[in-house]
């Protein structure tokens, strides 16, 4: 355990579940050989902006301008009273999307704002805080961090330095914040946007959920409720929930992608379909499914069937070739998958998911 990590750890614990939040600086070169096109990346060459963000079959395909200034407002699409939204690129990142690959989005209520997730840099978190401003000069009150992924994260300096910010996220972000594999990340993503990740900073949250704080928060501001709940470690070093009434609008970050294959090598295996059957048992009124990749989606979320099919299915495959007694590279040639072969990012994904998977459930084979 290194000693920043223990340092932060004495400062969480002093103030129960609240630490002190503040920018860490992560001084790392750009990773050589990591620039360049990107095979899976934005394909700018076909542009394409939905008229409207909810139910979309499609996600929009547009380029970010580096010359546009960080004051130039984001698209946004209202998906909801007072609930926008911020409907990203489904791609890797490359210098065509510049880091918006992901969704996001905002609540305005009478006495503040509350923001979910911070996209990819602090551009384009800078960005989002101008077309917050488009709609309201209300204070931004809350960022909620679903998870550490850069494409969701890298933002969150735009907002942590705002006075009266608070910032929270699942504790397993401090588990990240104080990896190796953030300093893995930046350096990749400093090869694509060096101008964008100059002096980047990662944000401490102010708030932790779980990792021995409380496991759910209810934040009432200007006369709504939002209910934040600890998703466990299905997707990321720790994953958050979010239900937002009135309007019964579930923030689901990625325990569900619509419209493109998931990448589940950072999360654990076995808690994403336990955290997709608690969902329907925990929210059974909710209205609208927000994801952190693709359009948002109203009742019966088609998206949490898809996303729970391709696991299941390539758990399955994996399951057969460890029967057979395959080798790990045989069984990831085999591990195909019809039904997902033409979903967005499953060349990018699948390998690296199934590769994944066998470790797991060889890993099992020989558990207690």
């Amino acid at each position: 355990m290194s000693l920043k990590f223990m340092l932060a750890l004495l400062a969480t614990l002093a103030t129960g579940y609240a630490c002190a939040a503040k920018l860490l600086p992560i001084e790392v070169p750009a990773l050589e050989g990591a620039g360049g096109e990107q095979e899976f990346g934005t394909d700018a060459g076909h542009p394409y902006q939905p008229k409207e963000a909810l139910n979309s079959p499609r996600a929009p395909v547009f380029a970010i301008d580096p010359k546009d200034p960080d004051s130039k407002p984001l698209p946004y699409y209202r998906i909801a009273p007072d609930t926008y939204f911020f409907f990203g690129n489904i791609a890797e990142v490359d210098g065509t999307n510049r880091g918006f690959n992901g969704n996001a989005g905002f609540v305005v209520t009478r006495n503040g704002v509350l923001v979910v997730d911070a996209l990819g840099t602090p551009y384009l978190g800078k960005r989002m805080l101008a077309a917050i401003r488009e709609v309201t000069d209300k204070p931004v009150k809350y960022l909620i961090i679903t998870h550490a992924h850069p494409d969701h994260y890298y933002g969150a300096s735009a907002f942590a330095e705002l006075p009266g910010v608070k910032v929270i996220s699942h504790a397993g972000t401090m588990d990240y914040v104080h990896s190796s594999t953030i300093q893995q990340s930046v350096a990749y993503r400093k090869a694509f946007l060096p101008a964008e990740m100059k002096d980047f900073k990662a944000v401490v949250p102010d708030i932790l959920v779980s990792g021995g704080h409380r496991k759910e928060l209810t934040l009432r501001l200007g006369g709504k409720i939002f209910r934040i709940y600890d998703g466990g470690q299905h997707h990321s070093h720790g994953d958050l929930v979010m239900y937002q009434q009135p309007g019964n609008i579930l923030w689901v970050s990625d325990l569900a992608f619509n419209g493109r294959v998931t990448f589940i090598g950072d999360g654990h295996l076995r808690e994403i379909t336990a955290r997709q059957d608690w969902l329907p048992k925990t929210f059974p009124h909710a209205c609208l499914m927000v994801p952190g990749h693709g359009a948002p989606q109203t009742p019966p979320f088609p998206m949490v069937a898809q996303t729970r099919r391709y696991v299941e299915q390539l758990t399955a495959k994996i399951s057969a070739s460890l029967r057979r007694g395959e080798s790990l590279q045989d069984a990831v040639d085999h591990a195909d998958l019809p039904e997902f072969v033409n979903v967005p990012l499953y060349r990018l994904n699948h390998r690296n998911n199934a590769n994944y998977v066998y470790r797991v459930l060889e890993a099992e084979q020989f558990s207690p």
